[in-house]
């Protein structure tokens, strides 16, 4: 074999073994980082954004709810014209009969105020209600702010391990382009016959097409990522595993998922709006005491130009007697449905143990590939070297080294594949475990505070506008 194309043969593959580390190597201090992705994805993440702007809208249930408490104030006012004929059927006279007439323009306006003093402790559930639908709402932001943030890491390494892979597939391009080269210049000086020119040419092709189809993996990454993140992918920083908040063991990360994950919380407070709710139709059966308030201002009521002004203070009780079932059927409803809500918090508990438990075994396997990737790199490095050296004295054929190569190149797709699992796992660990949220991984952005929306609005008598002004 020629001396000089085996050399620069071992520096082409040379440089597809390393090209991941260069990959990563290259990245400066303006490159972006996995927290700073996250980072972004935090703030400008559509799906975020919708849910917090759903707190918000659920927060305005309180304020609802209050309403029971307060009077309710109607302003009245009305303007009319009659025309009355009245015939006495006496001959008219200076002391009356004959035919007379009005002309009237009635009018007035007047206030009411209704204000309820008992209802079945109805208005106090509504309002306990609606605090822990707002409760449950923030849950479920926390939620929602998890799994944006794993989908954002799951992208952010997909594109790194899809860019390092497309390079490797690129350089064995180049590796076994030079291979048929030399394979073609061994069978013009009758070394090799054609089926190894024909070996090599397949192989060539093949490596052509699984380059191309790295590419179109990458191209589709880097569309989730924009997709998530928000922005396209530029020098990105290698990730790393979230060590610092991964338990020692399975039953640590259990307790933790158990007693912390957002979706067990919202399932609770569900269960708490459902509970209230029972209470809420059963407050119907009460009876009910109000008191109304009115004062009204009316002219030409009975002759022209003539004023009367009145007003009324009334209390009334109205006890329920029978209301045709409707009360007792929604009452009954309501049973049945906080059961269901019970049921469904004990789903998302085996659900919230399934996914601690998976991801616990996803991570463990992504430690042991890699170790088991870096043994199997080394093992493939000596394979390679040892068919070279024989193929160079005729114990080999070209296809032994052919195959050595793709062995060597899988190795290294598996390890690359690996790193990246390994770091997706640890994200999927903690994202069970309820703990992914942009304070436990020190993301530098101003983190959002449901509770000052509510602050703001929880006690609102009037007002049409938002408190950030639309």
């Amino acid at each position: 074999m020629n001396e000089k194309y085996s050399k620069k043969t071992y520096r082409l593959l040379f440089g597809a073994m390393t090209s991941v580390f260069v990959l990563a190597g290259a990245a400066g201090a303006s490159a972006e980082t996995l927290e700073s992705a996250l980072a972004r994805a935090y703030g400008n993440n559509p799906d975020i954004n919708a849910q917090r702007a759903s707190v918000r809208a659920t927060d305005e249930t309180v304020p609802q709810a209050k309403s029971g408490y307060r009077p309710q104030i109607n302003g009245t006012a009305d303007v009319g014209r009659t025309y009355t004929e009245f015939d006495s059927g006496t001959p008219r006279t200076v002391f009356g009969g004959g035919t007379t007439t009005s002309r009237l323009t009635p009018r007035g306006f007047g206030v009411q105020i209704d204000q309820s003093l008992f209802d079945g402790y109805r208005t106090t559930n509504r309002v306990r209600a609606a605090e822990s639908s707002v409760l449950g709402s923030r849950e479920t932001l926390n939620t929602t702010e998890q799994s944006v943030l794993l989908d954002g890491a799951t992208a952010y390494m997909d594109v790194l391990r899809d860019t390092a892979i497309l390079d490797l597939q690129r350089n064995n391009v180049e590796v076994i382009d030079e291979q048929l080269r030399q394979t073609r210049d061994r069978f013009n000086v009758g070394e090799v016959t054609r089926t190894d020119v024909a070996q090599a040419e397949a192989r060539l092709a093949a490596a052509r097409s699984e380059a191309s189809l790295a590419e179109a993996t990458l191209r589709n990454s880097i569309a989730v990522y924009r997709q998530v993140i928000g922005v396209d992918p530029a020098q990105l920083a290698p990730g790393r595993p979230l060590d610092k908040l991964t338990p020692r063991t399975v039953d640590a990360a259990l307790k933790v998922g158990l007693n912390e994950h957002p979706a067990i919380k919202a399932r609770q407070h569900a269960v708490d709006v459902a509970e209230l709710q029972v209470k809420i139709e059963q407050g119907a059966l009460a009876p009910q005491l109000g008191v109304s308030g009115s004062v009204n201002q009316r002219y030409d009521r009975n002759q022209e130009g003539d004023n009367a002004l009145s007003a009324s203070v009334v209390a009334q009780l109205t006890v329920p007697i029978y209301e045709g079932g409707q009360v007792y059927a929604a009452t009954r409803q309501a049973k049945e449905t906080a059961g269901q809500r019970r049921l469904e918090a004990d789903s998302v508990r085996d659900q919230v143990r399934a996914a601690i438990q998976s991801s616990w075994g996803r991570l463990e396997a992504a430690r042991a590939q890699i170790q088991a990737a870096q043994a199997q790199i080394d093992a493939a490095e000596t394979a390679l070297n040892g068919v070279r050296e024989e193929a160079r004295v005729g114990q080999r054929t070209t296809l032994d080294v052919l195959n050595a190569q793709q062995e060597l190149l899988n190795a290294r797709v598996n390890l690359i594949t690996a790193q990246r699992d390994r770091v997706v796992a640890s994200y999927s660990l903690v994202n069970a475990m309820g703990r992914l949220n942009s304070r436990a991984l020190g993301l530098k952005v101003n983190h959002y505070s449901p509770k000052i929306h509510y602050d703001q609005v929880k006690d609102l008598w009037i007002g049409l506008s938002t408190p950030d002004g639309r």
